[in-house]
């Protein structure tokens, strides 16, 4: 393996992409660690470190603060992060699968995508700058965004400036982002958004190993040896795992038909097509995070004693809330599927070009045959994403673990960061294989790199 990385440095193609790509990232964290003008963002980014170190389950704030590398607490110009890209991008997505003009421009090629990816670029602008309103006026009121226990102060001069300010400012820094990530993709190694979230979410490896090791070897320390090296093995298992489903994928043999196309005999060969286990990625996580904090937030301002109750048994990491929580992965698992695999439109396109799945009749029966595979393989992808998204939680609030610790062995987390990892170490093992070199393992291949 490392021979793999100091190989990668003697081609100079990959040597410039991957110097592209530092230099890039580089950047981003510059970004993600200069304040908005007008904004003090001592008195937030110490409170929010405090409460990292506290047991129990991580609040929606924490999560954001994540995804932008720690950009939000500290209320710098990439605030937002890449994240109303990914929140575009996912809209588009979804609105391609039910609306039939955006559909048909998918099936366009490659003009058409780009219109789409066109499409989901003014929508970023769009959510950029309700975000960053939003946020300003958060700036100003921070009591709106941490709670009522929060007593700092981190705007002097509120008012409309200071909001327009501020709008321009995220808004102007979330689309430099956006652009930085196309650059990545474009001219460097890997998908440029998922690596800046990715180095994002490493940013705060440091902070959390720091509080492993005053949990177990500080003055203070709770646990013993055993307990770390079982803590240890765990997350070793766990990205183990999380590495096996992510390559996961049901191979379904096809056919293909010998075709006369003038005097050429074409076709007739042997294929597969590949299922992913894990077809909607980390997805249903973010969906069942952000749909749930909205209950908890509405119970606990109302004033009937019995929702007050009830928004405390929805507060990140109570039973009840693991309870919806694990049935929302489960039921976004299968809505991702149901609205981005069309098991129709690929039996139609088999059958079209003389593809068929041995021993299944062509048309309606291959689709139906598609359709209750595929449903059975997300099954068990939903549940592992159930597994992996309440570990941290379990382990915060039963092994009194800072949430922070125990964001890293589970959860959104670990699912990015295996991900991303994994797909940039495929791109670099391709341009290692085309110049005579050998890849990252010697001996044969991991399963999904072919």
């Amino acid at each position: 393996m490392f021979s793999a990385f100091l190989n990668s440095w003697k081609i100079p193609e990959l040597r410039k992409r991957l110097l592209f790509t530092f230099g890039v990232i580089a950047l981003a964290r510059v970004g993600a660690n200069i304040p908005c003008p007008g904004v003090n963002p001592q008195p937030l980014t110490a409170y929010l470190e405090q409460v990292s170190k506290q047991v129990g389950g991580g609040s929606f704030l924490g999560l954001a603060s994540l995804l932008t590398g720690g950009g939000l607490q500290r209320c710098a110009v990439f605030a937002l992060g890449v994240m109303p890209y990914i929140s575009g991008s996912i809209i588009m997505t979804l609105l391609t699968a039910v609306i039939p003009s955006l559909e048909r421009l998918r099936q366009e090629g490659e003009t058409g995508r780009a219109k789409i990816i066109q499409y989901g670029r003014y929508l970023t602008v769009l959510i950029a700058v309700i975000q960053s309103f939003f946020l300003a006026k958060a700036f100003e009121n921070p009591q709106t965004l941490v709670g009522a226990n929060f007593t700092g102060v981190l705007v002097q001069n509120p008012g409309f400036g200071f909001q327009l300010l501020t709008v321009i400012t995220i808004t102007s820094g979330t689309i430099l982002l956006m652009w930085l990530g196309e650059q990545i993709t474009e001219r460097g190694i890997g998908n440029g958004v998922s690596i800046i979230i990715t180095v994002g979410i490493v940013d705060r490896l440091p902070s959390a190993i720091g509080q492993a090791w005053t949990l177990f070897f500080g003055p203070e320390s709770q646990f013993n040896i055993l307990h770390a090296v079982l803590l240890a093995v765990m997350v070793l298992t766990v990205i183990a795992g999380v590495i096996a489903v992510t390559q996961a994928q049901r191979k379904i043999p096809v056919q293909y038909a010998k075709r006369m196309v003038g005097r050429k005999m074409l076709g007739g060969g042997q294929t597969f097509m590949p299922l992913r286990v894990n077809y909607a990625g980390v997805m249903p996580i973010i969906f069942a995070q952000a749909i749930l904090l909205f209950p908890q937030k509405l119970f606990s301002i109302s004033h009937l004693g019995f929702l007050q109750a009830l928004g405390r048994q929805l507060t990140e990491g109570a039973g009840l809330y693991l309870t919806f929580y694990g049935l929302m992965i489960l039921f976004f698992s299968y809505f991702w599927v149901a609205t981005q695999f069309n098991p129709l439109q690929i039996a139609d396109d088999l059958k079209k070009y003389g593809g068929y799945v041995p021993g299944i009749r062509p048309g309606k029966p291959t689709a139906e045959f598609l359709d209750h595979t595929m449903t059975r393989i997300t099954l068990a992808g939903a549940v592992f994403l159930t597994i992996i998204a309440v570990i941290p939680y379990l382990l915060s609030h039963y092994l009194r673990l800072p949430y922070l610790t125990a964001s890293f062995f589970g959860g959104t987390s670990i699912l990015i960061t295996v991900g991303v990892m994994l797909d940039t170490m495929r791109q670099v093992e391709s341009h290692l294989f085309m110049r005579g070199y050998d890849g990252f393992l010697r001996k044969g291949k991991l399963r999904g790199r072919r």
